[in-house]
């Protein structure tokens, strides 16, 4: 786990004023997945390239950028795997749009470029988010969230904390569903009414006693929250902590997730940290637009 010192406010985040930090509030990012400490755990089970995605690989790494399309016999020579293998696993790769037919040939599918654009889209929203992060830990000395919507759950694309901060329940790359998060109650009453049947439908299940799971009581919660620009979440995910959380739009109009201060409850002082919640929201929405 990396720990950066801020020396200030980045100077693309809103001019918060921010108080002098001391000691235990050195921001703690959360390290992405693939990390090494989780190689090393991995290190301990089957060997991967023995798995089928370790099978897989070799075989869309076998194309490069001079290759157009290549057939079977060329995917078994480079990939080294057996024939019977590499086209049962090509033909897979077919039907997921990872690989597309042409004639007898294969070549890279278009799914393949619309992940990559993804992971693009995230790189960016995460180089936007994190300056206004630290000005929020600067201020509010508590863990700091930014989750982006995906089917029913919200995933974490960074978290900030103090060392004295939450370092459980979320962590980076990691989902929890939208009705009972924070973030993802600022993204479901800023989205089509058409996501809240669809998360009713997937069921609304208690992860505590606090958890909102009767539609009716969400949805109104959900209206309240969109009329005031805020949520509060209290105990629903975890007991003891709290979370307010706002919708963050790219260019004041477009959607891309919600931003997010955890505490402790007997800590959590939502009248207090909206303005800058909202200040940073709105300082990142229009780096993004």
């Amino acid at each position: 786990m990396s720990v950066r010192t801020p020396t200030g406010p980045s100077t693309t985040a809103p001019p918060f004023a921010v108080p002098a930090p001391y000691g235990s509030t050195h921001p703690v990012h959360d390290p992405a997945p693939g990390t090494a400490a989780e190689a090393e755990a991995g290190a301990c089970g089957t060997d991967p390239m023995n798995s089928v995605l370790g099978k897989v690989r070799p075989i869309l790494e076998a194309f490069t950028s001079d290759d157009a399309a290549l057939s079977l016999a060329e995917l078994v020579r480079r990939s080294g795997a057996a024939k019977a293998t590499v086209h049962r696993l090509a033909q897979e790769l077919v039907t997921w749009g990872l690989l597309e037919r042409e004639g007898c040939d294969y070549r890279l599918g278009l799914r393949l470029f619309e992940l990559g654009q993804r992971v693009h889209r995230q790189r960016i929203l995460r180089e936007a988010v994190q300056p206004y992060m630290e000005d929020l830990l600067l201020i509010t000395r508590e863990t700091i969230h930014f989750a982006i919507p995906d089917s029913l759950d919200v995933v974490y694309l960074d978290k900030i904390f103090p060392h004295r901060g939450l370092n459980a329940e979320s962590r980076v790359a990691g989902r929890l569903p939208l009705y009972c998060t924070g973030t993802g109650k600022a993204i479901l009453a800023h989205s089509p009414p058409s996501l809240f049947v669809d998360v009713v439908r997937g069921g609304l299940k208690p992860l505590t006693r606090h958890t909102v799971v009767w539609p009716g009581r969400l949805r109104a919660q959900l209206d309240r929250i969109k009329e005031e620009g805020i949520a509060l979440e209290s105990e629903e995910i975890r007991l003891g902590y709290a979370s307010l959380a706002v919708p963050v739009f790219a260019g004041g109009t477009t959607l891309v997730g919600a931003l997010s201060i955890t505490a402790p409850t007997y800590r959590m002082d939502a009248a207090g940290h909206a303005t800058a919640l909202r200040t940073a929201a709105l300082g990142i929405g229009r780096s993004l637009a």
